[in-house]
Parts: structure tokens; C-alpha cells; sequence
């Protein structure tokens, strides 16, 4: 394991209600095995990551009990109904030996196709910034705005739009001040930057492959089996 290892929180308390089905989204069948596994196996593979912290809800059946993935341990901790409450409960429960200047990751559990040469990037950027950094990809599409009849009122600029994607990186002191503010706010912040902007904190852009995906509907999972089944097929 690498000396500059950093730990990695995965919120996975969520329902996943937009995708549909009875199952969360995060144990949807992804060629076999839940989407978690997925992801947790991609994160755990990569030398830069020292151990997984993953966020369950209270009432999580399926979580098969994992204590380890390829020789990185795992533990878990419960989350709360939004994301914030989720990741600002999994950096609680890291070891002590994560001190509260140490950078920690944040990951989608829904983004199963993760590139390691994005992570170690982003770990090598984000460690020497001062606030961190988070993958983004540049807006290519254009861009436009609807008005109330949901016709096209305005075309809006693309320059300098970014989309936020994970993992995001920060320390765990920072991180956890952001959330805990937003928490108390009854802010609903979508990603761990968001927070930290919050707070004044401009965590650093690093641009990530756009096959980053989100998992969201049945056709990203199609999608997704696709990408992975051409990852471990020589001839694709």
C-alpha cells in the first residue's frame, strides 16, 4: 500500500428512487453482483486507496457484511436521509488515525466505471492543493434554458462549466465543518464541493474521463455492463 494512501468514504444510504425497482439502485444486478461491489472492488484495486469507508442505511439488509476487498479493510457506518447527514457520519467513524488534516475521498457508490489513472490524478492534484479537488468534465453541449412552457428561451453559455464528478477530495477537518454547517442549515448540498463553497473552501478542478458515470437509470446500468464486459475482454 502506498505510503500517501488516503481513505475513501461511499455513501450508499440511498434509495435510488429515480431508477425504479424494489432493490436500492447501489444492489441493482451489475453482470452478477450488486453495483456496490463494483465500485468498492475498483476503489479498493487502486494502491492510493487505503481502506473504505461505506455508508449504509439503518434498515440495510443487503449488505453482504463485507470486512475487506483486496486486502484494504472496510468498515461501515449508518447515514442519515441526505447525502450530507451520510458522508458527515462516515467521516465520524473513520479511525483516529485519520487526522483531521488528512485527505480523505468521497465517491458515488453508483459509479462503477471509475478510471484509476483519474484517481491517482485527482490524489496527486488534490493533495497539493490547499482545499483539495474534485473530477469534473468540461461542458461540450450546448447549453439551454427552458421557460415555463418548456420551450427553448435562451441559449446559455458554456464557458467555463464544468460537471461535478467523483471521487472529491478534502480534508477531513474541512469536509466535516462544511457538512456539519450545511446539516444544521437544513442545506441540501448534491456534492462535497458544494459544501466546502459553502464555507468559503474552492476546491481545484481535475479533469475525469466522461465515462465516469453516474449509475441513475436501467439504461446507464446497460450502458455500464457494457463498458465493464469490454474492460475484461482482450478481443473488444
Amino acid at each position: 500500500m502506498a505510503a500517501d494512501a488516503l481513505w475513501c468514504i461511499v455513501p450508499a444510504a440511498g434509495r435510488g428512487t429515480r431508477f425504479g425497482g424494489e432493490r436500492p439502485k447501489q444492489y441493482a444486478d451489475l453482470l452478477g453482483r450488486p453495483l456496490l461491489l463494483h465500485t468498492l472492488e475498483r476503489l479498493a484495486a487502486h494502491p492510493r486507496v487505503a481502506g473504505l469507508m461505506v455508508v449504509l442505511a439503518a434498515d440495510d439488509r443487503r449488505w453482504p457484511g463485507l470486512t475487506a476487498i483486496a486486502g484494504k479493510p472496510v468498515l461501515t457506518a449508518i447515514g442519515g436521509s441526505e447525502r450530507a447527514a451520510s458522508v458527515l457520519a462516515g467521516l465520524r467513524a473513520l479511525p483516529d488515525s485519520v487526522a483531521a488534516d488528512a485527505a480523505v475521498l468521497v465517491h458515488d457508490a453508483a459509479r462503477p466505471l471509475l478510471r484509476a489513472d483519474d484517481l491517482g490524478r485527482l490524489i496527486d492534484l488534490g493533495i497539493g492543493d490547499a482545499v483539495g479537488a474534485i473530477l469534473a468534465a468540461p461542458v461540450r453541449d450546448t447549453l439551454k434554458r427552458a421557460d415555463d412552457d418548456g420551450s427553448a428561451a435562451a441559449t446559455v453559455p458554456r464557458a467555463g462549466l464544468w460537471r461535478a464528478l467523483t471521487p472529491q477530495l478534502a480534508r477531513r477537518g474541512d469536509l466535516e465543518r462544511a457538512l456539519q454547517e450545511a446539516v444544521l442549515q437544513g442545506i441540501a448540498v448534491t456534492d462535497e464541493a458544494m459544501a466546502l463553497e459553502r464555507i468559503g473552501l474552492h476546491p481545484r478542478l481535475v479533469e475525469g474521463s466522461d465515462d465516469n458515470l453516474k449509475i441513475t437509470t436501467p439504461a446507464d446500468l446497460a450502458y455500464a455492463a457494457c463498458w465493464l464486459a469490454r474492460q475484461h475482454d482482450p478481443q473488444a
